[in-house]
C-alpha cells in the first residue's frame, strides 16, 4: 500500500523553519502512517515549542494524532501571552548572555549557562527546577525532557528582548536583581561596599544596593541613562513594573 499523503499549512509565523520550497500556502508530504503529527512537524522543521494550536481537517489534535491519507493539517504558531500555572523564570543557553542581563535588569528571574554546559544538561535544569529554555538551536528544544521552551526569533538583544516580553508577559521589577548573576538586590549603606566603589563613586553618590548572592554593588554611575532607556521602553510597552527599591 501505499504510504499516506497528508497536506500541511503553517502559520506565517513558522515559515522561517521550513525550507524553501514548502514555505508556501500548503505542503504535501509522505507519511509512513505510523508517525505522530509531533514527529512529522519536526521533522520539517519546525520545533514544537513554537507550535500552537493543531488542526486536522479543521478538528483540533494534539501532537500525538497520526495524520491519516488526505488530511489537511494547520499548524498554528503559538498565542502570544503564553501563560503559565507559575510565575515563569527562565533558562538562556550560551549565546545568549545579553538577553539574560537585560531580562535580569528588568528583574525577571533569568539562569544563564556559560560555559557551554551542552543539551543534556541545560535540559536537566529545565527540568528539575521549572525553567523555559531560551535557545535558538532547535536541537535543544526539541530534547523531551524540557519542562518548556522557546526559540529566540532575532540576532538582535533588542529584538530578543521584545519577543520574549510579549510571548511571556513576565512580571516587571526593575533594578532588584543583580545582572552578573541573576542573585535579588537589596539597599545597603555606602559603608557596606566601601571597597567596591572608585573614588569619583564615592564622593558622587549616596544610594547604593548590594546583591545578595554574590556581593556586587551597585549604584548610579554614568552608564546607568542607556539601562534607564532600556528599562522605560519595556515598562511603557509590557506594562507597571512592581515596586521595588532601586540602585
Amino acid at each position: 500500500m501505499d504510504r499516506p499523503e497528508i497536506w500541511l499549512s503553517f502559520d506565517p509565523d513558522l515559515q522561517l523553519f521550513l525550507t524553501s520550497a514548502r514555505r508556501g500556502e500548503r505542503t504535501a508530504v509522505r507519511t509512513d502512517g505510523a508517525s505522530t503529527l509531533g514527529h512529522v512537524v519536526e521533522s520539517l522543521g519546525v520545533p514544537l515549542t513554537e507550535a500552537g494550536a493543531l488542526f486536522a481537517d479543521g478538528r483540533r489534535v494534539d501532537e500525538s494524532h497520526v495524520p491519516a491519507h488526505g488530511e489537511l493539517i494547520s499548524v498554528r504558531a503559538v498565542q502570544r501571552p503564553q501563560r503559565f500555572a507559575a510565575p515563569v523564570s527562565f533558562l538562556l543557553d550560551v549565546h545568549l548572555g545579553t538577553l539574560a542581563r537585560r531580562l535580569r535588569l528588568l528583574g525577571v528571574d533569568a539562569a544563564y549557562e556559560n560555559p557551554d554546559i551542552g543539551d543534556a544538561a541545560l535540559a536537566a535544569r529545565s527540568a528539575a527546577e521549572g525553567r523555559i529554555m531560551l535557545s535558538r538551536d532547535r536541537g535543544l528544544l526539541r530534547r523531551r525532557e524540557l519542562f518548556a521552551g522557546a526559540y529566540v526569533y532575532s540576532h538582535r538583544p533588542a529584538e530578543q528582548l521584545r519577543d520574549v516580553l510579549s510571548r511571556f508577559a513576565p512580571p516587571l521589577a526593575p533594578w532588584s536583581r543583580c545582572t552578573t548573576c541573576n542573585g535579588t538586590l537589596r539597599s545597603v549603606a555606602k559603608t557596606s561596599v566601601q571597597d567596591q566603589l572608585q573614588d569619583g563613586a564615592e564622593r558622587s553618590y549616596d544610594a547604593f544596593a548590594q546583591c545578595t548572592a554574590c556581593g556586587q554593588a551597585y549604584w548610579r554611575g554614568a552608564h546607568h541613562a542607556s539601562l534607564d532607556a532600556i528599562v522605560a521602553d519595556a515598562v511603557r510597552e509590557f506594562g507597571t513594573p512592581e515596586l521595588t527599591p532601586r540602585a
